[in-house]
């Protein structure tokens, strides 16, 4: 990262901190990811505004604030290992990478998933680890997670999901409740789940199965 570059990724976790208290680590992590790789051609001169922008597939890619704040709800110290529901750019996974040692991110958009991959590349971040498929399936292989992160809404997180996490392990997601979407936080113990209700949010919506190019 050039040292313009990271200025700009700096100053946009000072500008997160304003709105929302975020930890040393959260901020580290959005200031070390180059969010212009990340946001379509034309938008760059938005790339470091705290706003969502459209991208392909009928995608978009969340806000820094967005993405800083799911992160700080995932709680990641003394995690090793996320499992990420919907890639899409890879803005998150990106930011992810510098919290975790293996980040787990899943798909359902083959395209998506493929542009992403060259992002991944292109920044050198090699503890990202991808697959195209329907992440509401998970990824059995290699659970149980320490942490899972939806960043899709669900009308419920699947049983097989919360059967891939650990034990202690958190989980946050978006979930459509009624008319409005909540950032929910569960927290597994044994065989029961804490839920805690964070904030009203705005996220695409999960859809099933894949979609290939």
């Amino acid at each position: 990262m050039d040292n313009i570059t990271a200025m700009k990724t700096a100053r946009l976790a000072q500008e997160i901190e304003k709105r929302f208290p975020i930890s040393k680590e959260v901020s580290a992590a959005i200031a070390k990811t180059n969010r212009e790789v990340f946001v379509p051609k034309g938008f760059t001169h938005n790339a470091y505004k705290l706003d969502a922008l459209p991208m392909g597939s009928y995608q978009w890619i969340s806000s820094p604030l967005t993405v800083a704040k799911m992160s700080e709800y995932l709680m990641s110290h003394g995690a090793d290992r996320v499992l990420e529901v919907g890639c899409g750019s890879g803005y998150q996974a990106a930011v992810l990478s510098h919290l975790f040692r293996g980040v787990f991110t899943i798909e359902r958009i083959e395209s998506l998933m493929l542009e992403a991959k060259e992002r991944f590349k292109k920044l050198g971040i090699h503890n990202v680890h991808t697959r195209v498929d329907d992440g509401q399936n998970g990824w059995e292989r290699y659970a149980p997670f320490e942490r899972i992160l939806f960043s899709a809404t669900a009308k419920e997180v699947p049983k097989k999901l919360f059967d891939q996490l650990c034990d202690g392990g958190i989980l946050v997601a978006p979930i459509q409740k009624g008319n409005k979407q909540v950032i929910m936080r569960y927290i597994k113990k044994g065989f029961s789940i804490k839920e805690e209700e964070l904030e009203d949010c705005e996220f695409v919506p999960i859809l099933d199965g894949i979609q290939k190019s």
